[in-house]
């Protein structure tokens, strides 16, 4: 379901699109190109070691990002924040669609878990290892995700959708 047209909302698709622009004259380095081969959260999912590592992708101006990860901990993943300014990149280079882009993109597992994700659906993920997908993903910011609460209480209705191989589909906890 698509969540209401916010300036911030806006901002992150267009910086989403551009990324995918850019891909395309530039794509971004593979993880052994760029020394991160040893670190598990970047490792491809036969590899990880530590299903628990989650790497955790955020533009410095973000804070609902920190939220996010600070529920991530809660539920007792051990999150690592990097702060990047190039999130176009990060997104492309993890196979994030442009229309599910959010805010933030976490990498577990081998798998990418883009925006306010609910811990159920990691959980699950992690759980049940599906290799036919890349990611799951909460398009935009919805009022009411994880990490997107709001003080009046009010909440988008929103859908959590797997990714990988040129497919969408919805995914259930």
């Amino acid at each position: 379901m698509q969540s209401p047209m916010t300036r911030r909302y806006l901002i992150g698709l267009i910086a989403a699109g551009s990324g995918v622009a850019l891909a395309a004259c530039n794509a971004a380095p593979a993880p052994a190109a760029t020394g991160e081969k040893n670190d598990p959260a970047r490792k491809p999912r036969d590899e990880a070691a530590d299903l628990g590592r989650m790497l955790v992708y955020r533009d410095p101006g973000c804070g609902c990002c920190e939220a996010w990860a600070d529920i991530a901990r809660k539920a007792g993943y051990e999150v690592i924040v990097e702060n990047r300014s190039d999130m176009a990149a990060v997104k492309t280079q993890y196979g994030v669609p442009a229309d599910l882009a959010s805010c933030h993109t976490a990498i577990i597992g081998g798998y990418a878990v883009e925006g306010h994700v609910p811990m159920r659906h990691v959980a699950k993920l992690l759980l049940e290892k599906p290799r036919d997908i890349r990611g799951i993903a909460v398009p935009g910011m919805p009022r009411g995700s994880p990490g997107m609460e709001m003080p009046d209480g009010s909440v988008d209705a929103f859908d959590v959708m797997a990714f990988g191989g040129g497919k969408v589909s919805e995914f259930r906890a």
